[in-house]
């Protein structure tokens, strides 16, 4: 009987020569896994895609709401960002596709596991498979020194997307000029936006977000309902230069128009709710939850152990915050505490 081995499958170059290469090197059944996490890309054919790769069978699930209750939802409350700036959609999603891969090969009853992540991508997804997973071997394929990667059209960007942003890897850019306009799709430039500013009145209860100008949400809708606002406006681009682990640099884009609003809001009723030495402390708990987001730690008893403190302390967190968009800013400008 054949072994089988589970492969996360972008429908990339990268993914269809990793199916190849893991069914002769493991003489194996390879099975696909693919996670829709609200990705602009056109999914519906990507089951076939992978068959016509070599797959022996594809999986394609729909795990957006999984994704934003129980991973997006979580590092919100706890205020994690990224050089207090940038919500890390792209890290966010490791912990659920390694859930995922790990729930396929128990159906499946494969004990490796491959995926397409390299260099600290890859490092966040082995840790977060070994904790969940001791028993199961997960395998960085393009990280392996025998495996042939094709050829990457070194003019285009990298672009990672799921229903909290977009990030966008800009190859051979120093960041000194702006970025061409092409490369936004969620926001506006301040030339195309309105010249009225709007106004969302931010509900929240418990710490969790309900809701936006009297309008009860479900989280999945509000972020898809401020994503369209905020991005109208121009809010939500962010800019960074990255360093790799090799000292090199390199230019990162990112687009999180909801997100973006969302951590003002949070940020802003907590401190009108908080006192100054739970306001100290949530400094250190921040940082402790980024770095287990980045490090992927996402199932260390470390990050569910903040999670308790965090829900804990959120109960007194019930009211609105109303903040004003207008070219490209967001501010906050009222507060109204729910007793």
């Amino acid at each position: 009987m054949k072994k089988t081995v589970v492969l996360a499958y972008s429908g990339g170059a990268r993914s269809a020569a990793a199916v190849s290469w893991l069914a002769d090197r493991y003489r194996s059944d390879v099975v696909t896994v693919t996670l829709d996490l609200g990705e602009i890309k056109e999914l519906a054919d990507i089951r076939e895609r992978a068959l016509a790769d070599g797959a022996a069978r594809a999986h394609v699930i729909d795990v957006r709401d999984e994704f934003v209750k129980d991973v997006v939802l979580p590092s919100l409350k706890a205020g994690a960002l990224s050089d207090g700036r940038y919500p890390m959609s792209t890290a966010l999603t490791r912990p659920i596709i390694a859930k995922k891969l790990v729930e396929i090969a128990r159906i499946e009853g494969a004990t490796i596991v491959g995926h397409g992540c390299t260099g600290r991508d890859a490092a966040r997804m082995t840790k977060a498979l070994k904790t969940i997973a001791p028993d199961i071997q997960p395998l960085a394929v393009a990280d392996e020194p025998d495996f042939r990667h094709p050829e990457v059209d070194a003019a285009r960007d990298r672009v990672d997307a799921n229903v909290w942003g977009r990030t966008i890897g800009r190859r051979d850019d120093d960041g000194s000029s702006p970025p061409p306009e092409s490369v936004f799709k969620l926001t506006k430039s301040l030339d195309e936006t309105p010249s009225i500013p709007a106004y969302v009145d931010i509900l929240f209860e418990r710490g969790a977000p309900s809701g936006h100008s009297g309008v009860t949400m479900t989280f999945p809708e509000l972020i898809d309902s401020l994503s369209t606002i905020a991005g109208e406006h121009g809010v939500g681009r962010l800019d960074r230069i990255k360093v790799r682990p090799d000292g090199t640099r390199t230019r990162a884009l990112y687009e999180a128009p909801a997100a973006v609003v969302l951590h003002l809001a949070h940020a802003e009723l907590w401190r009108y709710v908080s006192s100054e030495s739970q306001q100290r402390f949530d400094v250190a708990v921040s940082a402790s939850y980024v770095e287990a987001i980045d490090r992927g730690e996402w199932f260390d008893p470390v990050r569910t152990g903040i999670d308790a403190y965090v829900d804990a302390t959120s109960q007194q967190m019930t009211g609105t915050i109303r903040v004003r968009l207008f070219k490209g800013a967001a501010q906050v400008v009222g507060r109204k505490i729910s007793k």
